[in-house]
């Protein structure tokens, strides 16, 4: 069973291994040992730490839709 980290919002853990899991399927290399199921494998990744989301920058979606690139 994979623990949940304390701080975790779950949602956020399924959507960000949800995403993981199909780099995976894509044959992305696996940060941990492999299970025998990506979303297993991309569960454990981000119980881990190993992978996690990248918040976006204030003001990103606005430069999107203009057609901007991101500051940093």
């Amino acid at each position: 069973m994979i623990t949940l980290p304390e701080d975790a919002n779950s949602f956020e853990f399924a959507r960000v291994a949800s995403l993981r899991a199909a780099q995976l399927m894509l044959g992305c290399t696996a940060r941990v040992e492999r299970a025998s199921k990506h979303t297993v494998t991309a569960q454990r990744e981000v119980a881990d730490g190993k992978v996690s989301r990248i918040p976006l920058v204030v003001g990103s979606i606005d430069d999107i839709k203009q057609g901007h690139r991101i500051r940093k």
